[in-house]
């Protein structure tokens, strides 16, 4: 790769030890993507949860921390495994809190701003078209990419701390105007009525087509789609697609026009959607004689304006007796929720909202699943319904309000 002098001072240890190693990390990582040079970064997003990490992740951030590497430019941290207000109540490990208690230390000790939070571009950084960053979360980035026309490939947590030491990313993938055009096209004849619609709608483009560089073309989109909408959209393709990308056409801002999204390309195929494709994805998901006694709205976090919704939903009803509810969301969503009086009204409910997590990385989840008696878990999220089968529960993905009503008892 081609260093100017910046970098290839970095590489002689002129900035310390840490960051040698995390530039030689960033040139391996450059060479296997046949990357010519380096970007400049203004904003870094991280995962560093201790479920992810384990003693050697914990011990390694410990390391790059205690040799007073600092960020050089402004980073977040993405959602963590443990909400320290409910660990007891979740039975959640003590030594595994501890341990998180002690990640939390050094990513700030590296100047790292732990917000934990998947929806940083909703709450924390939004940057702007054209910018240039080093996110993690594959839900953040096809979003960044997508929604606000930004730059990011998908970065594994020891390359996002890299790009947070060396404020720089190597330039391959999405931070070229190459891969950044639409490679196939999804005619809608609907349109979508709620936030599980999208999901769907990302579920069955993303399955059929998983590529890391295919980028999904929409047209037929006769509304303009919020960022929630969007948010969903983006998180199932990624998870079903592995998809970076995606653009609608007269409404993401690198595709005002059909010919611009595809930017000379000829679509690879087209792939057209109805009602009907959509309704048969829901009808794919069955729970069987087990009880639907786990409804959970996650993955990614809640938006004030989810929380707005689900508590006009939620209101004067109550989780049916045996079933739990979970919401997950940012520490300043759920501050600002309880400003509205939309936390105390899902509390009235019977729902328990934690902050900072998401639920499919919860620390001790087998084990809750186990104790808890949970076979079925009821979302409005196609990504949790597709990446929860880790955990060995059998998903079913219905809308907003029929996750409400199966909660409650109603249906």
């Amino acid at each position: 790769m081609e260093l100017n002098c910046e970098e290839q001072a970095m590489l002689r240890g002129e900035r310390g030890a840490a960051v040698r190693e995390a530039l030689q990390l960033q040139i391996a990582i450059g060479e296997f993507w046949g990357a010519r040079r380096f970007v400049s970064v203004s904003n870094v997003h991280m995962m560093g949860d201790i479920e992810v990490l384990g003693d050697a992740g914990k011990g390694f951030l410990e390391r790059v921390a205690a040799s007073a590497a600092k960020a050089v430019c402004s980073t977040s941290t993405n959602a963590r495994c443990i909400d320290f207000n409910f660990t007891e109540r979740l039975r959640q490990d003590a030594a595994a809190v501890a341990k998180e208690t002690q990640v939390i230390r050094a990513l700030r000790d590296m100047d790292i701003t732990t917000v934990d939070t998947c929806i940083n571009y909703q709450t924390v950084y939004q940057p702007h078209f054209g910018e240039h960053v080093a996110w993690g979360d594959t839900g953040t980035v096809i979003y960044a990419n997508s929604v606000l026309g930004a730059r990011s490939n998908f970065e594994a947590g020891p390359a996002a701390l890299a790009a947070a030491l060396t404020g720089r990313t190597a330039e391959y993938g999405f931070h070229l105007d190459v891969h950044r055009k639409g490679t196939l096209r999804v005619d809608l004849d609907f349109v979508p009525l709620d936030l599980a619609d999208w999901g769907a709608i990302g579920k069955v483009v993303g399955a059929a087509n998983q590529h890391y560089l295919a980028v999904p073309v929409f047209t037929g989109v006769d509304c303009h789609p919020t960022a929630d909408e969007l948010k969903h959209l983006g998180a199932s393709l990624a998870s079903y697609g592995s998809m970076g990308m995606f653009h609608i056409v007269g409404v993401t801002p690198e595709a005002r026009t059909l010919d611009e999204a595809f930017g000379g390309n000829r679509p690879t195929s087209v792939l057209k959607l109805t009602r009907s494709d959509i309704e048969q994805v829901y009808a794919g998901y069955d729970g069987g004689d087990r009880p639907l006694n786990l409804v959970v709205f996650s993955a990614p976090q809640l938006s004030i304006y989810e929380l707005k919704s689900l508590a006009g939903l939620f209101r004067g009803k109550r989780v049916k007796p045996g079933a739990q509810v979970f919401v997950t969301t940012s520490r300043g969503v759920k501050s600002h929720a309880c400003q509205q009086g939309y936390l105390q009204t899902l509390e009235e409910a019977g729902v328990l909202t934690l902050e900072g997590v998401c639920f499919y990385i919860l620390q001790n989840l087998p084990q809750m699943r186990e104790q808890n008696g949970w076979h079925n878990i009821v979302t409005n999220s196609a990504k949790l319904a597709n990446i929860i089968g880790a955990h060995k529960f059998n998903a079913i993905l219905r809308r907003t309000a029929d996750c409400v009503d199966i909660a409650t008892g109603a249906v």
